[in-house]
């Protein structure tokens, strides 16, 4: 049922963020993120490990989508967040991502090879689903644009998946402070 409820509310809170900010709505993604967040939190056995898991999706994310966007090879909405900075329904996105990884995606963690070709196609898959969907834009030449997500998510996922398989040095840290 876990699962179920993590999939669920990963993919509510992505079709708010997207649907929200083609409409508008910036806010709506970032609402819905905190919602999946909040469970993930409750259900999490050690908390300050998958906050600080979800903290750095959320950092890697905006990295990757502000040098996307200064690179002019993909252009999301974002109202009257200025540019090239990743605008907040994007970067909730990824963190709303980061509640999947030691529930729904977790049977990446130890897949390096996996994870790496789970995110070279479904990255692009996803950013393309939301250009359609009116939350952003893939110019000319899209292949361009969509090659480049495929590296950012062919490096990111395995990184993330490593990440939530992982006993942070810095949680541990936190315990003992």
């Amino acid at each position: 049922m876990r699962l179920i409820g993590n999939v669920v509310l990963f993919q509510a809170a992505w079709f708010a963020s997207v649907l929200g900010a083609a409409r508008g709505l910036y806010w709506a993604g970032p609402a819905a993120t905190l919602v999946a967040v909040a469970v993930r939190l409750a259900q999490a056995q050690d908390r300050r490990k998958e906050a600080l898991l979800l903290l750095s999706c959320g950092i890697l994310g905006f990295a990757a989508d502000t040098a996307l966007v200064a690179l002019g090879l993909f252009l999301p909405v974002r109202g009257s967040f200025p540019a090239p900075w990743s605008p907040p329904w994007m970067v909730a996105m990824w963190v709303n991502f980061g509640a999947t990884l030691n529930v729904s995606m977790a049977f990446l963690k130890g897949r390096p090879v996996l994870s790496a070709v789970f995110g070279a196609l479904g990255g692009p898959l996803a950013y393309f689903a939301g250009a359609r969907l009116g939350a952003a834009s893939v110019p000319e030449p899209a292949w361009a644009g969509l090659a480049a997500v495929a590296v950012a998510w062919g490096i990111a996922m395995p990184a993330l998946s490593t990440l939530a398989g992982r006993d942070h040095q810095a949680s541990s840290l936190l315990r003992k402070r």
